[in-house]
């Protein structure tokens, strides 16, 4: 019965705090816009309040502010830099060699693993296909792209950014033939 009243606990702690974000962000003040702003919050809250708060009831948003700040220009970084990769495919297509990546990532929150795998499809030239578990199924569009996945670095830096242990260097990468 404890798990059940602090989960319940945390769902309300969600709500108040996306209902808050939404009153402040609407700017809106009359029953219409509270009204939806009481329904879509519960309903947030009700999916979803493991994602905004851990177990300790310490927002998570609040704990990873600082370090996603220095996540968003390294990922706009790759991004650019991806970009030029998937220009220099399209004038130059015999260096395309599509794959299909599988892989395991250490991370365990469920955050954390939709992180990767939306920051590796925000990223030209890759797309992740699937999340099962803890294995990860990604289609790189070349050599460079499926490189960029074996080194690991955007794992350790989602790592990072959710104060998960860094998984180790030279990470389980393979090809699918």
């Amino acid at each position: 019965m404890a798990t059940a009243k602090s989960s319940n606990r945390r769902r309300f702690e969600a709500f108040v705090i996306l209902f808050v974000a939404w009153v402040v962000l609407s700017g809106h003040f009359d029953a219409l816009h509270l009204g939806f702003g009481i329904v879509c919050a519960a309903l947030v809250a009700a999916c979803s309040y493991d994602l905004l708060l851990s177990a300790n009831n310490v927002p998570t948003t609040l704990m990873t502010v600082g370090r996603f700040a220095g996540y968003v220009p390294w990922i706009l970084w790759e991004v650019f830099l991806a970009n030029l990769h998937v220009a220099y495919l399209v004038v130059h297509p015999s260096a395309m060699r599509p794959r299909i990546v599988r892989f395991r990532t250490s991370l365990t929150s469920d955050l954390a693993k939709v992180t990767l795998g939306n920051s590796i499809t925000l990223t030209p030239g890759t797309v992740t296909v699937d999340i099962v578990g803890d294995e990860f199924c990604v289609h790189a569009l070349s050599d460079k792209s499926a490189a960029d996945l074996r080194s690991g670095d955007m794992e350790r830096r989602v790592a990072r950014l959710f104060d998960e242990p860094a998984p180790a260097a030279g990470a389980a990468v393979r090809p699918d033939r």
